[in-house]
């Protein structure tokens, strides 16, 4: 605990200067060198004998989405078909995944002896994560550059609020089980804690960094809808790693495991609170 308490001191102050402080063009480099360790992570996932043969078709198609979706940073601030496009994939896969973790292991039987399957989970999962930090990021940069960046840091904020809130309503309420062939220890109780947390965090930040949602209600929708989410999307990668057989996706960050044991729970959010908030 206390390796993974100053790791974290670290990394947190890291990842807010990275968001506020890079230009845009070095941030698309620091967020794509994540998820390429993300694709390193995942690889091991897809039950191939070779993790470098396995990366080989994520980060194709990771090229190819720079070539269909309009990357320059005056596109980003419009979004356009391709960008609703892509987050409505990655939503309907997040809502897909969350069925499957739900109830593993019957779901197991559709994808477990499918390296396609898996191969396509780990691009529906990791590409959508970048472009959605990308478009929040972006938004009107020119007339506020660090407006985007409070979105970016929002969100990670209300997920940070709603495991935090998760684990200790958890630990003293928990008692009915949201999947536990999958994770044991979260439980419905430790939802709501979470979803409380993520509201009191949420909304004083909003107050702090004045984002524009279109109402108040709105604000609390979207931030229950990715908190749950964000909850799910740590099942559904906890699930992968069950069926591989590991504990961590790797051991590159002392204390915490590996960028998706980190991540995973954003790899959810930022996609789902990407398109409610340009949609609502």
């Amino acid at each position: 605990m206390k390796q993974r308490i100053i790791t974290a001191l670290i990394l947190a102050p890291l990842a807010v200067l990275a968001i506020f402080e890079l230009s845009f063009p070095y941030f698309l480099l620091v967020l794509a060198a994540v998820t390429v360790i993300g694709f390193w992570e995942w690889a091991q996932f897809t039950g191939s004998k070779s993790r470098y043969l396995a990366m080989i078709p994520t980060l194709i198609a990771f090229a190819v989405s720079y070539i269909v979706i309009p990357s320059d940073i005056m596109s980003m601030n419009i979004v356009a078909t391709e960008h609703l496009f892509m987050l409505v994939i990655a939503t309907i896969w997040w809502i897909v995944a969350s069925g499957l973790a739900i109830t593993y292991p019957r779901s197991t039987v559709t994808w477990e002896d499918s390296k396609l399957s898996r191969q396509l989970f780990g691009m529906l999962t990791l590409i959508p994560f970048f472009w959605s930090i990308v478009l929040l990021r972006a938004q009107d940069i020119s007339a506020n550059p660090y407006y985007g960046g409070k979105l970016v840091l929002f969100v990670c904020l209300i997920v940070w609020a709603a495991d935090s809130g998760a684990y200790f309503a958890g630990k003293s309420f928990g008692k009915r089980k949201m999947a536990p062939k999958v994770s044991p220890n979260k439980t419905i109780e430790g939802l709501l804690g979470g979803i409380v947390t993520a509201f009191i965090v949420g909304l004083g930040a909003n107050h702090f960094f004045e984002l524009s949602f279109s109402s108040t209600g709105t604000m609390m929708l979207i931030m229950a809808v990715t908190v749950v989410i964000s909850v799910l999307g740590d099942l559904v990668e906890s699930m992968f790693k069950r069926v591989a057989g590991i504990k961590d996706s790797s051991n590159i960050i002392p204390g915490h495991g590996g960028m998706l044991d980190r991540i995973d729970s954003l790899t959810a959010a930022f996609p789902v609170f990407t398109l409610l908030y340009f949609t609502l």
